[in-house]
C-alpha cells in the first residue's frame, strides 16, 4: 500500500523526528512507513492523519 506521509509531512514542514515525536513512535518507524516497510496500526495511521491535518484515507492509496 503506497501513502502520502513524505509529502504531507514537507507540506506542515515537519521532520521525520518532528512527527515521530508528534505521535509518539521513533524516527526510524517514520522512515520505514515513508518507504512502505511498515504497515502502521490503525491508532497509529489515526495520529499521524490527526497531526499531518488529513485523513486516513488520505495518507493511504490502495
Amino acid at each position: 500500500m503506497e501513502n502520502n506521509i513524505h509529502a504531507l509531512r514537507m507540506r506542515q514542514k515537519l521532520t521525520q523526528q518532528e512527527l515521530a515525536d508528534a505521535v509518539n513512535v521513533t524516527r526510524q518507524t517514520i522512515n520505514a512507513i515513508e518507504n512502505n516497510k511498515y504497515d502502521p496500526t490503525l491508532s497509529l495511521a489515526f495520529a499521524l492523519a490527526e497531526c499531518l491535518e488529513t485523513t486516513v484515507d488520505q495518507l493511504f492509496q490502495h
